[in-house]
């Protein structure tokens, strides 16, 4: 089953664009966030991974297996501004980790395959 949107698509797009260009208030990244989320969720389909990025959003993403109470087995939470460097390809994975930028646990925890989004991907 894909994912389910909530963040109309080109909405989504015209925020990330926003949020590369430096010109994005709260409302515009709190959307962008949300939409790149939803797009992580597209391409990684699942329910392991829990991505979490406060105050903005969190899905489920990546296959394997389901976790349904309590804290999941496999979470990556950061913040807004490093998930969207992440999501548009502004920062690797790698050194974000190195620098602990983002909170990764569980093996099933590296995004590193779906990151940088086409989707968001700075052109």
């Amino acid at each position: 089953m894909p994912a389910r949107r909530r963040t109309d698509p080109a909405a989504g797009r015209a925020a990330v664009a926003r949020w590369l260009a430096g010109d994005a208030d709260r409302r515009t990244t709190t959307t962008a966030v949300r939409f790149t989320l939803e797009e992580l969720a597209a391409v990684a389909p699942g329910n392991a991974v829990e991505v979490r990025v406060p105050p903005a959003g969190a899905v489920q993403a990546v296959e394997g297996p389901r976790h349904t109470r309590g804290t999941p087995p496999n979470v990556v939470e950061t913040d807004v501004e490093t998930w969207m460097a992440l999501a548009t390809g502004r920062v690797p994975w790698p050194d974000v980790l190195a620098a602990g930028r983002v909170h990764a646990s569980g093996e099933r925890a590296d995004l590193s395959p779906w990151l940088p989004l086409q989707a968001a991907r700075a052109r």
